[in-house]
C-alpha cells in the first residue's frame, strides 16, 4: 500500500481558510472599495441553514451576492452566517465553508472553484494527476446587484492548468 499526499484536499482547506480570513475582515471592517462577492453553495449540505422557501426554489445550489446590502455577518471556523435581502425580505442564512462551490470577487477578477472529490478512495491510482484540477480561476459573472440570489450560470471558468508548461 503506497501513501500519497492529497494535494487537492489540502488546497481546498487552504482556500477555504482564505475565504474565512477575507470574510472575517469584511465582518470587522466592511467591504473595501469596489469589492463584492458571488458565493455559490450547495443547499443540500447538511449544515447549510436557509429558509424552506429558498431550499424549495434552489434545491441543489444557490449563489448569493455580498455587495450593497447585507447585515450581521458572523464568521467562525466552520462557516458564516449572514442576513441578506431577497425581494425586500431579509433572510438569515448559515453557509458552511465545506458547502461553498465557488467564491468570486469580480472587482479584481479573482475566483475559486471547488470540485467535488471522493472521500476515502484509497485504492485508485493516486499518482496520476486529476485532469479536473480542484482549483480554477473564474472570471466575473454579470453583476447581480443588491445581494439577491442568482444562478451564476454566466461565469466563464478558466482552468489554471492550461497556463502551465
Amino acid at each position: 500500500m503506497s501513501r500519497s499526499i492529497d494535494y487537492g484536499n489540502l488546497m481546498h482547506r487552504a482556500m477555504r481558510g482564505l475565504i474565512q480570513e477575507v470574510l472575517e475582515d469584511v465582518a470587522n471592517s466592511g467591504l473595501p472599495g469596489n469589492h463584492h462577492f458571488f458565493i455559490t453553495f450547495d443547499t443540500t449540505h447538511e449544515d447549510a441553514e436557509l429558509a424552506d422557501w429558498l431550499k424549495d426554489r434552489y434545491p441543489t445550489e444557490m449563489t448569493v451576492v455580498l455587495q450593497h446590502w447585507f447585515d450581521a455577518l458572523e464568521v467562525d471556523d466552520e462557516g458564516f452566517a449572514i442576513t441578506l435581502n431577497f425581494g425586500d425580505s431579509p433572510e438569515r442564512l448559515r453557509i458552511p465553508f465545506d458547502a461553498i462551490l465557488t467564491f468570486v470577487d469580480p472587482s479584481v477578477e479573482f475566483g475559486l472553484r471547488f470540485e467535488t472529490q471522493d472521500d476515502g478512495s484509497d485504492d485508485e491510482d493516486e499518482d496520476e494527476p486529476d485532469p479536473a484540477h480542484p482549483l480554477r480561476e473564474e472570471k466575473s459573472p454579470a453583476d447581480q446587484g443588491d445581494g439577491s440570489e442568482s444562478t451564476g450560470q454566466n461565469a466563464d471558468v478558466v482552468q489554471l492548468d492550461k497556463f502551465r508548461k
